[in-house]
């Protein structure tokens, strides 16, 4: 259970989260190691492009391991919030290769990126609310932006799953590759931005993400105050119940 790094040829790095037994979910631990990786390729000059995908074939990442510690102090949702550049201006052009199921927290990663390739089995969804867990990594304020007010309620409030195609149409995703082709596909994205000027194209990536990140950051004393609303209530500790004993959960 890790937060893999390799590189691909001078320019490019490939991040692999890898947890397949748990569909690529992230532990605290693996949140905090992907934060101090972000930091840590943002300073890397020979870094001209990211390429971020997940181990095998069956998920990108299905976003928290719920399985895990749920706490949400101010400063775990800092370390959240850095791992899934909610709140951070990043330098750095990211390309998702989305090679499976991309839930919850997955969909806030990949909120993150700027190319997203998916294969025709990738899955997209945000289960939170049927959980009654609150969507704190970013959702609830970037995916309104990004693919407009009625895709996104849709997604947000019903907790139903897409498929691929359907993540295309609605401009969460940017194209379907065949399942073997969806790294390569990345890859060669990423080829094609590290060749150009990385000083311009930095400057482009720290204008545009500097946008969705403030507005994160102006209204996250709200977004926290809603999200601990949520935790401390009767339906999150059934919601979370029901998640770990894989039945449907009795709101009252």
């Amino acid at each position: 259970m890790t937060i893999s790094l390799s590189t691909h040829g001078s320019h490019v790095t490939i991040i692999t989260i890898d947890n397949p037994s748990k569909a690529n979910a992230m532990s605290r631990a693996m949140l905090a190691e992907l934060a101090d990786v972000w930091g840590q390729l943002d300073h890397d000059a020979a870094c001209r492009a990211i390429v971020v995908t997940g181990a095998g074939e069956r998920a990108f990442t299905a976003g928290a391991d719920v399985s895990g510690d749920l706490s949400a102090s101010e400063d775990t949702a800092a370390m959240i919030n850095r791992a899934l550049l909610k709140t951070e201006s990043f330098s750095k052009p990211i390309i998702a290769a989305v090679n499976g199921a991309c839930l919850g927290g997955g969909i806030e990663l990949l909120l993150a990126t700027d190319v997203r390739i998916a294969a025709p089995h990738a899955s997209f969804g945000l289960p939170e609310v049927r959980w009654a867990i609150y969507p704190f990594g970013g959702a609830a304020a970037k995916l309104v932006h990004q693919i407009g007010h009625v895709h996104a309620m849709k997604l947000l409030l019903t907790a139903d799953n897409i498929d691929a195609d359907e993540a295309v149409r609605i401009g969460l995703v940017n194209e379907v590759a065949p399942a073997d082709q969806v790294m390569g596909r990345a890859i060669a994205v990423a080829e094609t931005i590290a060749a150009n000027s990385p000083r311009a194209v930095q400057a482009v990536k720290r204008f545009v993400s500097s946008g969705s990140a403030d507005a994160a950051l102006t209204r996250e004393p709200f977004e926290q105050s809603l999200g601990d609303a949520v935790r401390a209530s009767a339906d999150f500790a059934e919601g979370v119940a029901a998640f770990r004993e894989r039945r449907q959960p009795s709101y009252e």
